[in-house]
């Protein structure tokens, strides 16, 4: 492969999936501090939040909708074509969140209008993740494929710095009134440009190598999902386990703990947005280097050395929160999203790639993805503050969540069936 046409294809993986997750980055940094105030209004600030909250993890539990239609289109009729209508849903959907008037303005319709937009960007986003993976991964030579298979996972953490960066500069410029009042929006509607951009380098790209061998070979099953779930039912259940402990800590580094820091610890929300960025900022550039390290010593050995850091980190973690101290925010987000989440996001999408084979690939990790994110990604950031208030604000119950998280995934990469890129 050329350098041109390896710049192009890592490209085109990584700007969809910076725009998703800049676009998710942003509602969930205002769900507690916007979106319970103003939209779901209610008497209960405690309800509030968790109602905002679900309106973060509802797009989760419609995005295994939206993958499994998108992926039987990208197992049928290829990913290029699949990954620029994803693109057009998720810019779409989150612009027009920036537009909503707020309950005050038109009552119910505002919440209703809100929980719409999450479930179109919910179906844009169930199709965009594994279609932007087996680009990357599909294009890529085999001693690369751990590298390529990183690059979209950078979105992640470049979308947290953009929407990071995007409300640490609306709050330093506005008053807290007018960050309330409009500022809040503005991230919102320039997410619009993102999608611009991105457009035309995806639509300028082939379809990948492996893609048409299946198109020339006739191979591709007629029902991709049923042929996934009849013939690789074990490979789904293992994969979206191996999903848990890269979800659920990472919404609780990079979103629970935003509401967290600012109304139970009482820190500056900009402090914490910048504390975020920062942390994102040094992910971002650990994550291709933990996937070239893959391809030097394995998937599998990285994950496992992340997942039990991972398990070992969650008292810790809020340990040095509960310091109350900007500097000690500071260290806990940076040793759990850089240094020990880092590795376990930088191998996922190659490891789930190389799972399933290339006939129902775009099924397959899509499934297994989306299905881990629905019932652990989500719904972190709601059951950490269920427990919270339920046991009278002690961070005990959340520590031992994340303890559980990381054992289940521990034991599911355990079982994936050993192959040699593997290990």
């Amino acid at each position: 492969m050329n350098k041109k046409l390896e710049r192009k294809v890592l490209s085109a993986s990584l700007i969809g999936s910076s725009i998703e997750w800049f676009d998710f980055f942003l509602y969930a940094s205002v769900a507690s501090v916007i979106f319970s105030k103003q939209y779901f209004v209610t008497d209960n600030p405690t309800l509030s939040n968790l109602i905002a909250y679900f309106g973060l993890a509802l797009s989760f539990f419609i995005r295994p909708f939206g993958g499994i239609f998108f992926a039987h289109m990208g197992d049928k009729m290829g990913r290029k074509r699949t990954l620029v209508i994803t693109l057009l849903l998720i810019g779409v959907a989150t612009v027009a969140i920036g537009l909503i008037p707020n309950y005050e303005t038109i009552g119910i319709l505002a919440p209703i209008l809100l929980l719409l937009c999450r479930l179109v960007q919910g179906l844009g986003i169930g199709g965009e993740w594994g279609g932007a993976l087996l680009l990357a991964t599909e294009y890529a030579p085999a001693e690369k494929r751990g590298y390529f298979g990183s690059v979209p996972q950078m979105g992640v953490t470049i979308g947290m710095v953009l929407g990071s960066l995007a409300f640490y500069i609306m709050t330093s410029l506005t008053t807290d009134e007018q960050f309330a009042s409009f500022g809040w929006r503005l991230p919102f509607i320039f997410s619009g440009v993102l999608v611009i951009f991105g457009f035309p380098i995806r639509k300028g790209l082939d379809e990948t190598p492996e893609f048409k061998q299946v198109q020339k070979e006739g191979t591709a099953p007629k029902v991709p999902l049923i042929h996934t779930l009849k013939y690789h039912w074990r490979e789904v259940l293992v994969t979206s386990g191996a999903k848990f402990v890269e979800t659920a800590p990472f919404y609780i580094f990079g979103t629970f703990v935003v509401g967290y820091a600012t109304t139970t610890l009482g820190l500056k929300f900009e402090h914490i947005m910048l504390i975020v960025m920062t942390a994102a900022i040094l992910t971002t550039i650990l994550i291709p280097l933990y996937g070239k390290l893959s391809d030097k010593v394995g998937r599998r050995k990285l994950y496992l050395m992340g997942a039990a850091a991972m398990l070992l980190y969650s008292f810790p973690y809020f340990w040095l929160l509960e310091q109350k101290s900007v500097i000690m925010v500071l260290f806990a987000t940076i040793i759990g999203l850089s240094i020990i989440w880092s590795p376990i996001t930088a191998v996922l999408g190659t490891m789930f790639s190389e799972v399933f084979s290339k006939e129902v690939r775009y099924t397959g990790v899509t499934l297994g993805y989306q299905i881990g994110a629905a019932l652990a990604g989500g719904t972190a950031p709601m059951i950490a503050e269920y427990l919270m208030s339920k046991f009278n604000h002690t961070y005990v119950p959340v520590a031992i969540y994340l303890m559980i998280i990381a054992a289940i995934s521990i034991f599911s990469v355990l079982s994936i069936k050993k192959q040699k890129h593997l290990l």
